[in-house]
């Protein structure tokens, strides 16, 4: 049989009426003294008091001022170098081979510098035979003037002798006699008008051979392949051993003054704005510093297809440009001064733009005018005034009327 202890019926009212004492007054004074059975005062701590709400710090944002500075309205274009004006050079005289090359792709050349000189050998002979025959026209002419003298002085004395006997008469001179002086005299004139005639012949010889010999001379100058014009030699296809022709391809290829631009492509809507003389900063490949540009001719014509009109941007003298190579370039369309903030404090949507200005620590939301943008910077042309601080990065999370730490940092309108 299981026997169980079963407690007092003392001992249970105790207990009993402890607990309805704790219920009543946990830590009445009474029972101070039961805190040696383990009931100390972490039990009789009563209900936690309500904590006070904790003051919330606003946010810290950047804000940069609005300052005044000048703009620059810039057009960005893009296209290819090409040579303001370039020169063919070919030889002018055909079938002569080139025996000596002057110059090389890259070159500076002036104005009458030799490039090239072509095979003179053939032209050296015939010159040598026009001198020959320079010399037998000489001796004509002097033989021609010589039987000039003589037939004048025959025909002198024939007219004498003819007038003697014309004067005597028939009666004195028989009338044979008289007709042979006078045959003799119309003989003697005959001869003199022969070498008049053979001198002129060798006189027009004599022309000739001169003739010759002007063109003996131009074609030995053309073979000194010679620069039109001054400049750079941007090409060179003459060959050494190569016989030249007149409706082969030019030997030298010479950019004029050594003068390239840039032939960009500009939108037809950019094209009004346009005007020859605005200043442009051309970026050249390979060239860390941008060259100085000027519009030089802007093109009648907007191409049907790409809707783009060109532009020639006339580059600064000495530019390390390549004909040929890719360059891109801003034009300066106006210059003005107007209110700047970064780029990155204006926000759009469809309602426009807006930026954020902080006024005594509270933000206010402002309807602003964009006018140019300049790099990191855009000029606002109505909403914000200069010297009022813009939120740096106008963001979604700032509301108007909120309260903010603002950090000033220093910016000249563009980014901080």
């Amino acid at each position: 049989m299981r026997r169980v202890l079963a407690p007092s019926l003392g001992a249970v009212a105790l207990v009993g009426g402890l607990a309805a004492a704790f219920a009543v007054a946990p830590c009445a004074p009474p029972f101070a003294a039961l805190a040696g059975l383990g009931f100390g005062p972490a039990h009789c701590a009563g209900p936690r008091a309500a904590e006070a709400p904790r003051a919330i710090a606003a946010p810290t944002i950047t804000v940069v001022a609005a300052v005044d500075r000048p703009f620059v309205d810039r057009l960005f274009v893009s296209g290819s170098l090409v040579a303001r004006e370039e020169a063919d050079v070919a030889a002018e005289i055909d079938g002569l081979t080139i025996v000596e090359i002057d110059a090389e792709e890259g070159d500076t050349v002036a104005a009458g510098q030799v490039l090239a000189r072509l095979d003179r050998s053939q032209l050296d002979a015939q010159l040598a035979q026009n001198d020959a025959a320079t010399a037998r026209a000489d001796a004509a002419i002097a033989q021609a003037k010589s039987a000039i003298e003589q037939a004048k002085a025959q025909v002198s004395w024939t007219e004498s002798d003819y007038d003697r006997a014309a004067k005597l008469g028939p009666q004195v001179m028989p009338a044979a006699t008289i007709e042979q002086r006078e045959t003799a005299l119309r003989t003697a004139r005959a001869q003199l008008a022969s070498a008049e005639d053979a001198l002129a012949v060798a006189e027009a010889d004599r022309k000739a051979r001169d003739g010759e010999r002007r063109e003996l001379g131009v074609k030995l100058g053309e073979t000194e392949v010679k620069a039109p014009v001054a400049g750079i030699v941007s090409r060179r296809t003459a060959r050494l051993g190569a016989a030249v022709g007149g409706a082969g391809e030019p030997l030298f290829r010479i950019i004029e003054d050594g003068a390239i631009d840039l032939e960009a492509e500009a939108p037809e809507q950019a094209l009004p704005r346009l005007a020859v003389g605005m200043t442009a900063e051309v970026k050249l490949p390979g060239v860390a510093d941008p060259v100085a540009g000027t519009v030089r001719l802007i093109g009648a014509e907007v191409d049907k297809a790409s809707r783009t009109g060109k532009a020639r941007i006339a580059l600064a003298p000495g530019a390390p440009a390549h004909v040929g190579a890719f360059a891109a370039a801003e034009i300066a369309l106006a210059r003005g001064r107007g209110v700047g903030v970064p780029a990155s404090a204006v926000a759009r949507d469809a309602g426009g733009a807006r930026a954020l200005v902080v006024r005594n620590g509270i933000v206010e939301q402002r309807a602003v005018t964009v006018g140019v943008a300049e790099g990191d910077a855009v000029e606002i042309a109505g909403g914000v005034s200069a010297g009022e601080m813009v939120v740096a990065r106008a963001g979604a999370f700032l509301r108007p009327g909120d309260r903010v730490n603002a950090v000033p940092v220093a910016s000249d309108g563009g980014s901080p």
